[in-house]
């Protein structure tokens, strides 16, 4: 197998989900030729998406992963070396929304979010640089923020907040990361149909063909998740 991302190494995290950013930027890698290192805390949708990869040709491994975890994130890194000998790109995509108003929101809820969301951006970033200034060949690091980290929107205030915070931490990882030729870059979705998507609405699930505010949306549709798989892809290359 041949491609755009031939030989590389990818660890992309909530790869389990179907429908999903993670699966798709997981399968849409492995098809340009990478090595791909699915990982999410529901392992058998790890497996699944591991599974897809395979049956299509490609090369993957899927691992369990609670991304809040340090001890995890040494150890998911540490089988991605033993495995495939090296680590070039990670995508930091596994995530959460807790959608509350303000009145509603926790201590506990707004601490998880960030945990989730943010935390594990920091870990997956300083252990993977860590990785690729040890082989001295650069690398890149996708993190997944969202519009809601860029604009205020109802209910997204601890959301927001996450994602806001992985727009901001993107740029200094960049800066910390370019002398040793690693790139960090942020991607920031609007309304895609995946699972979270769903979940976020809390009404019927979107189809293709929901028409929805050209006002708060241009194009008057949801977005493919293969729309951002593409768009991870580019920042893989560029």
């Amino acid at each position: 197998m041949s491609g755009r991302v031939f030989n590389k190494v990818v660890i992309v995290t909530g790869a389990g989900s179907n429908p999903g950013l993670g699966r798709s930027a997981a399968l849409k890698l492995a098809a340009e030729g990478a090595k791909v290192v699915v990982t999410d805390v529901d392992a058998a949708g790890a497996e699944d998406c591991a599974a897809a990869i395979q049956e299509a040709g490609g090369e993957a491994l899927a691992l369990h992963q609670d991304v809040t975890s340090e001890q995890r994130w040494q150890e998911v890194i540490a089988q991605t070396i033993e495995t495939y000998g090296q680590l070039d790109v990670l995508v930091n995509n596994a995530g959460i929304a807790v959608l509350k108003p303000i009145a509603d929101l926790s201590l506990e809820d707004f601490n998880r979010q960030q945990e989730v969301n943010l935390t594990s951006v920091f870990l997956g970033c300083k252990y993977a640089m860590a990785q690729m200034c040890s082989q001295g060949n650069g690398g890149a690091l996708i993190n997944l923020s969202s519009v809601a980290g860029l604009v205020g929107m109802q209910r997204c205030v601890a959301y927001s907040a996450s994602k806001g915070g992985v727009r901001a931490m993107t740029k200094s990882i960049a800066m910390d990361g370019a002398e040793d030729n690693i790139r960090c870059n942020s991607v920031h979705p609007g309304i895609i149909l995946t699972n979270m998507q769903a979940t976020a609405g809390g009404g019927p699930q979107l189809q293709k063909d929901t028409e929805l505010p050209r006002s708060t949306v241009p194009l008057g549709r949801a977005g493919d998740p293969d729309d951002i798989a593409n768009c991870i892809l580019y920042l893989d290359l560029v």
